[in-house]
């Protein structure tokens, strides 16, 4: 909630558009990161909750300029990525279990 209200203060004074997206992607980062360090195989959820953010953003800005379809595109590639990397790690985790 911290990392979420400071860089929440530092966009504002940025002027950033779309400032309650681009603070929810700063928050899915973080947690994402946390669980990366924590070695859980949650971390590919997080970052997925960040592609997705990521994606609703850059379609915004799709909308002013089409130029930006491609990183929507991008974003979502990531995002499935990221869902067969947590697919992959339970898959693993059960493989150990047993």
């Amino acid at each position: 909630m911290i990392v979420t209200a400071v860089f929440y203060v530092i966009l504002a004074k940025l002027n950033t558009p779309n400032i309650v997206f681009s603070t929810i992607s700063i928050t899915t980062s973080f947690i994402a990161a946390a669980l990366t360090m924590l070695r859980s195989s949650y971390y590919a959820v997080g970052y997925a909750a960040n592609d997705i953010v990521l994606i609703v953003l850059w379609v915004l800005a799709s909308i002013k300029n089409p130029e930006y379809i491609p990183v929507v595109v991008n974003f979502a590639i990531f995002f499935f990525n990221d869902m067969y990397g947590f697919v992959s790690w339970k898959k693993r985790e059960k493989l150990v279990d047993v």
